[in-house]
């Protein structure tokens, strides 16, 4: 392979399609004779539908339908919405049934002629309900005895429970973590057009092989009469890995009504129908000997979940980087989960992890200042040389390293250990640290490549890109491998009737889908090889194997070079196409995890009351960058995340009544350009390739793991302020003021 493709800082391919505005997203498809959807939501979390008067909308310019539980086609339920994982987590049908299980769920659905007819009349609909008393937050369900512990999800190893009694260092902390939106910058949207028995969707989705086997399930269909096309996604942070009620019920009202409908979620509906990050409470018990090496961890957490399937509940699995972090011969982890009337949450960046490290690394760093310690030296203590919740040597962990890099960077020997010693003029300097980690994920994928009779090569993979650089890095793999220049490439994905590919998601994208191109481009190699051999062919007396590929070209033995275009001009011939499948990576022989260190410092400045994230220095080991431009850009982008998760967001709900108070923009807080701090991202670039032939595992996620510990850890160091429960608010820490 060579480097100058492989790795490079390369601008994304379809950056000037977005730039110019030919990027398509969902919601920009304007069909012939489109008509427009606009919801009903509820207005209340926990009830049921009286009754229901259209009359008045009935009335209004241009409506042309309204559907709601008495009116809309019948579905069928599909018995799993994570094709891919092979997980439950089944979403409530639209317009199912007359009860109500969250606010802003769906309760009706007007269709119209233009979308301010159909918005205008969705608010003369009048719904009347019978209100019961609502579960509103998680402290709410486990005082309704809605308490249901995750045994699939656990795990233990030796004695924690007498381990931490005989400890000589022990401690025991509850950390909480609210709710957390997702909002990508691109809506939910969804343009359904039925030509017949054919459905073909433009939809917001992170899978669109995942999402048109659903479809199908949903509407009886096979699959082969589902389309599903995502060439361009704005984001998604996982709120579009699997399908929400809004697209079911834009293609349902669209078969009904005989034309096309587009339907895009409200902004404040997103906070409560295409899911959130859930509440979380864990307990942590540390305890160490008298040199400070753990002796036992104990991990317990409880997560909100909705109530409307409780048979595939979603669960937060916080401690699943727990398991294996850190060595320790006594550890437990487990999960339980409590029912609230709120939406179905889902995975969100980093799910999980990005909570349960919060929790983890804060309690690291409370053992290291319990200790007195320094909070880099107490994890190196406590390194882990293989994966002790498998039995498994690491496939590749440069942790040690990462800490050595960003230490050196930020220049972590400089920090006086004592609380509030480090000043700035009238700002308190506070420096945390944390890691990070992530476990690597490999399934299996199909792709196609062609050698086009144009001079070009042609990929296409029914996967899609959701911002991250799918797009660049396939091409620079094809590019790598058949020595044609980039813009000679043209790589096409987001749409279901390519060959199937993996959902966007788990940072497992990269992983999956790279392979699959390699193997398809040298079976294309292959294929023009065949070509090139037979009779009336550019070498007709010739062995394949006596034949070879290089930059576009292909030799013999003699010295005879001929570009493959004269070779397909030669037979006529349009294209050499190599197909391929590859499978996923063998977890039996190792453990596939990423690590990583974030070291962070915070300044406050308590005449003011005001606290910012100054500067960040990450270094991050997962495997080789495939493009250290847009590798950059994720870590830059979760950790910015990660600070949002920290300092800023928080969906907060009514505990009277379940309903969201803040589901906009205006008071829902994210980071914006002023908060953003001095970043810099080590990528350490080592390879991994027992993973993989190109030694690559994901990015997406891991940057935001741990960033908010670490910013919490930093606030301690400034403040003496241990906060425990996100987000750090200024409330939290006005006490310190003197």
């Amino acid at each position: 392979m060579s480097e100058m493709i492989i790795g490079a800082a390369k601008p994304r391919i379809d950056g000037p399609a977005k730039l110019t505005g030919q990027a398509r997203y969902s919601s920009d498809n304007n069909l012939t004779g489109m008509a427009h959807a606009y919801g009903v939501f509820s207005t209340i979390a926990h009830g049921k539908i009286i009754n229901i008067d259209t009359s008045l909308a009935k009335q209004s310019l241009g409506v042309i339908d309204i559907f709601h539980h008495d009116n809309f086609p019948d579905l069928y339920h599909t018995p799993s919405m994570m094709e891919q994982e092979n997980k439950v987590e089944e979403i409530r049908l639209p317009f199912e049934d007359n009860h109500i299980y969250y606010a802003g769920q769906f309760v009706a659905l007007v269709v119209a002629d233009t979308f301010e007819n159909a918005r205008a009349a969705a608010y003369k609909v009048r719904v009347d309900y019978q209100a019961y008393s609502a579960i509103a937050n998680l402290e709410q369900g486990l005082e309704h005895g809605d308490l249901q512990m995750q045994e699939k999800t656990q795990h233990s190893r030796g004695n924690p429970e007498q381990a931490y009694q005989t400890a000589k260092h022990t401690i025991d902390a509850t950390y909480r973590t609210p709710v957390e939106t997702h909002n990508p910058m691109e809506m939910h949207a969804t343009v359904a057009a039925w030509q017949g028995d054919h459905l073909t969707m433009y939809d917001t989705t992170q899978g669109v092989v995942n999402a048109r086997n659903v479809y199908a399930k949903v509407f009886g269909l096979s699959p082969d009469q589902v389309t599903v096309l995502t060439p361009f996604l704005g984001s998604g942070f996982g709120g579009k890995l699997w399908p929400w009620p809004n697209a079911i019920a834009a293609a349902g009202a669209a078969r009904a009504v005989g034309q096309s409908v587009k339907l895009v979620v409200p902004r404040q509906e997103m906070f409560t129908t295409t899911g959130h990050r859930p509440e979380t409470r864990q307990r942590l018990r540390l305890a160490t000997n008298e040199d400070g090496k753990l002796v036992s961890v104990r991990h317990d957490s409880i997560s909100t979940t909705s109530v409307i399937n409780k048979t595939g509940s979603y669960v937060e699995l916080c401690g699943g980087m727990t398991k294996a972090l850190y060595s320790c011969q006594n550890l437990s982890v487990t999960h339980g989960i409590t029912y609230v009337n709120r939406g179905t949450p889902t995975s969100m960046r980093a799910p999980g992890a990005a909570s349960g490290l919060f929790a983890l690394e804060s309690a690291m760093d409370e053992m290291a200042n319990t200790l007195g310690m320094d909070p880099l030296e107490f994890r190196l203590l406590n390194y882990a040389n293989q994966d002790e919740s498998q039995d498994l040597p690491w496939s590749s962990n440069h942790i040690r390293d990462a800490y050595a890099q960003a230490a050196e960077q930020f220049g972590w020997a400089k920090r006086n250990a004592k609380v509030g010693s480090m000043h700035d003029g009238n700002e308190i300097i506070g420096w945390g640290m944390d890691s990070c980690n992530w476990e690597a994920i490999q399934y299996g994928c199909d792709a196609r490549v062609a050698f086009r009779e144009d001079g070009t090569v042609f990929a296409s993979c029914g996967t899609q890109d959701i911002g991250t650089g799918t797009y660049t890095i396939v091409a620079q793999v094809l590019s790598d491998l058949t020595g044609l220049p980039l813009d000679k490439i043209e790589v096409q994905l987001g749409d279901s009737s390519y060959p199937s590919g993996p959902i966007s998601g788990g940072s497992w994208a990269t992983a999956t889908t790279l392979p699959a191109i390699a193997k398809a481009g040298r079976k294309a190699i292959e294929t023009l090889k065949k070509y090139a051999i037979l009779s009336g062919g550019s070498f007709p007396k010739a062995k394949t194997e006596d034949l070879i590929y290089e930059h576009g070209q292909l030799s013999d033995k003699k010295g005879k070079t001929v570009h493959f275009m004269e070779v397909l001009k030669a037979r006529r011939l349009a294209s050499a196409e190599g197909e391929a499948h590859t499978n996923g990576a063998h977890t039996d022989k190792f453990s596939f995890r990423s690590f990583g260190a974030h070291f962070v410092e915070v300044r406050w400045d308590p005449g003011i009351s005001r606290l910012r994230v100054s500067r960040v220095v990450s270094a991050i080991d997962a495997g080789r960058a495939m493009n250290k431009l847009t590798s950059r850009n994720q870590i830059e982008g979760s950790i910015v995340m990660g600070i949002g998760m920290a300092l800023f967001e928080q969906t907060e709900y009514d505990p009277r009544d379940g309903r969201p108070v803040n589901n906009n923009f205006a008071e829902y807080l994210v980071p914006v350009h002023a908060d953003q701090p001095e970043i810099d991202v080590i990528l350490l670039d080592y390879p991994d390739y027992n993973f993989n032939e190109f030694g690559a595992r994901g990015l997406g996620e891991i940057g935001i793991t741990g960033i908010a510990a670490a910013i919490a850890n930093a606030v301690f160091h400034a403040t003496g302020k241990r906060i425990r429960e996100l987000p750090i608010t200024l409330d939290k820490l006005m006490d310190i003021v003197a």
